[in-house]
């Protein structure tokens, strides 16, 4: 009689990672703000536009590498992507960074523009801190890379992307709650306290990730004459 002993951890298919259950979460979030908060963008006569072509030279880079941002963004934490195409892997981080470098101070200069037709100066520091987190993170990512130490690099791309997503938490909050017609005082509040929790989520991910890597393996030993 033959014996196999199959670690636990073997016998789970694929599909059933948690970081994928993750990105299915940040998909559906962009699904919601893509038609709660985004739709105007088919709509040509929608108000809003008024104003957008009044910033539409500062809105467009931003709104671009952004988006670069947050839809590869994901893609850095595929080990499948990593392992068989390590120069795909590199080319969607430079865009990743580039795009990262763009748009977070091209948010704040947009946020400063939109002062004009009567946000507060505070909306202007809370995402000049946004911005400052989503560069450092990113930086801190790409300069640990460089000098070949892969498991900093990780973390702090983790963090980098944590930060990314406030854009699309802030709305879905906003939105699933009503909190957004509250006035400008509550969706400031949702804003920093969205800032102040990204980098200490993205920590407790990465811890819990640890913890689950150091548990010992079980194994189950499957029989056969």
């Amino acid at each position: 009689m033959a014996t196999a002993s199959v670690s636990k951890g073997q016998l789970r298919s694929g599909w059933w990672r948690p970081k994928y259950f993750l990105f299915a979460f940040v998909g559906l979030m962009l699904a919601y703000v893509l038609q709660h908060n985004e739709s105007f963008l088919i709509h040509p006569d929608a108000p809003i536009w008024n104003h957008y072509r009044t910033i539409q030279w500062s809105l467009l880079p931003h709104a671009l590498a952004g988006a670069c941002a947050l839809l590869l963004g994901p893609l850095q934490f595929s080990d499948r992507l990593r392992s068989r195409f390590i120069k795909l892997h590199r080319v969607v981080g430079w865009v990743y960074i580039v795009g990262t470098l763009i748009a977070a101070p091209m948010g704040f200069w947009v946020q400063f523009l939109n002062e004009r037709i009567g946000e507060p100066r505070s909306f202007s520091f809370a995402a000049a801190a946004q911005a400052s987190q989503w560069i450092i993170t990113t930086v801190m990512a790409l300069i640990l890379i460089r000098q070949g130490k892969v498991d900093q690099h990780r973390r702090w791309m983790t963090r980098s992307f944590a930060v990314a997503l406030i854009f699309l938490e802030v709305r879905v909050i906003l939105g699933v709650t009503g909190w957004e017609r509250l006035g400008p005082t509550a969706v400031e509040t949702v804003v920093w306290i969205c800032n102040v929790f990204a980098i200490l989520i993205a920590d407790l991910v990465l811890q819990a990730q640890e913890m689950v890597r150091a548990r010992p393996k079980q194994t189950v030993v499957r029989g056969g004459g």
